[in-house]
């Protein structure tokens, strides 16, 4: 399953389109925010997908049968740029447990890189519906080891991936090797650059939100 954002009719196309202009770029709290914005819209959409069952509540005049999520979801991210976009999700979920993951790209001497993972802080997975958070989805190689290492460790229940912008390469690539998970992505485009950097993308989302690094 694929949603693509930039195939609808949304509000929340703006928070994309704000998210790749330069010019709003330069207002790092604007850019989070926008993340932040878009995880919100996603958790809706994907609370669309969950189970419910219906609970009677207590009101001061009466009671009130309501579908209710049966269990909370656990809110993954990459550290850092996934950030802002993994607590968008948790507004909507607040009451979800969260899951953290350090990865990166190491560099070659001949340019190339390969993805180095260092950090998992997670509570425990079993039965869980998990909703994995990163702003890029470039070649697609850092999540599916981000989520294989979650999943090798734990039984999922059911995986759902957001990403505010995608490649098509990206796509392929997680559909190749996660094919059980669903992907609700901002947009999807076709290009990369040499160094793996999605074109037009909106360029380095952790420095955009949180500053150059060395």
């Amino acid at each position: 399953m694929i949603f693509d954002l930039s195939k609808t009719k949304s509000i929340a196309n703006t928070f994309i389109a704000e998210l790749r202009d330069t010019e709003v770029q330069k207002d790092a709290m604007r850019f989070r925010t926008n993340l932040e914005r878009l995880g919100t819209f996603f958790a809706f959409e994907i609370s669309k997908h969950l189970d419910y069952e219906n609970t009677e509540i207590l009101t001061p005049l009466g009671t009130s049968t309501i579908p209710m999520l049966k269990k909370q979801p656990v809110i993954a991210t990459v550290l850092r740029a996934g950030i802002p976009l993994q607590q968008g999700i948790l507004n909507v979920f607040d009451k979800a447990s969260c899951c953290f993951i350090g990865a990166y790209r190491k560099v070659k001497k001949d340019n190339s890189f390969v993805i180095k993972l260092d950090y998992v802080s997670s509570p425990d997975l079993t039965d869980k519906v998990v909703i994995m958070a990163d702003p890029m989805l470039a070649t697609g190689k850092s999540m599916v080891l981000c989520c294989k290492e979650l999943i090798n460790q734990h039984k999922i229940a059911d995986l759902h991936i957001v990403a505010a912008i995608a490649s098509a390469q990206g796509v392929a690539y997680m559909q190749a090797n996660l094919p059980k998970a669903k992907l609700w992505l901002g947009a999807i485009d076709e290009e990369m650059t040499s160094k793996a950097y999605i074109v037009s993308g909106l360029g380095d989302a952790g420095d955009l939100a949180y500053g150059t690094k060395v």
